[in-house]
């Protein structure tokens, strides 16, 4: 039997709130994701004004974040023509990120779920990723 931590609504919700905190200052409006552990959509949230391609983009990201374990900026230096990781972007049916902006919820070490967003710049929408989980971090019982 394996025991799974995951992400639960409340977690999702400060994740969130972190992320719209960041994205209101900077004055993008944002599309925000959070997945669980393996991937699946745990809550969403399209902030007034977020972008309509955004919506798909940003849980793509938190996907690839939680399922992956893995930063989607970390994917980019590899997605490029002549590297063996060129094309990873059209595995799992299209849905693997190589843009910035999808990191992973790592609790004691351990991957519980990810954070996806998008409608900035990919610097912003990571900004605004990391800006979530630093929310989490201060204010999870």
């Amino acid at each position: 039997m394996l025991t799974v931590t995951r992400l639960d609504l409340a977690d999702a919700r400060l994740l969130i709130e972190g992320a719209a905190q960041k994205a209101r200052e900077i004055g993008v409006p944002m599309c925000i994701a959070i997945t669980d552990e393996s991937g699946n959509l745990i809550a969403f949230e399209r902030m007034d004004g977020g972008k309509i391609s955004s919506v798909t983009i940003a849980q793509d990201k938190s996907f690839t974040a939680s399922a992956a374990k893995k930063a989607t900026h970390d994917y980019n230096a590899g997605n490029v023509p002549g590297k063996l990781g060129f094309g990873i972007h059209t595995e799992v049916g299209g849905r693997i990120s190589s843009v910035g902006g999808g990191l992973p919820v790592i609790v004691d070490g351990e991957v519980v779920g990810g954070i996806g967003l998008s409608s900035g710049t990919p610097q912003q929408d990571m900004d605004c990723a990391q800006a979530g989980i630093d929310y989490f971090e201060t204010k999870r019982g």
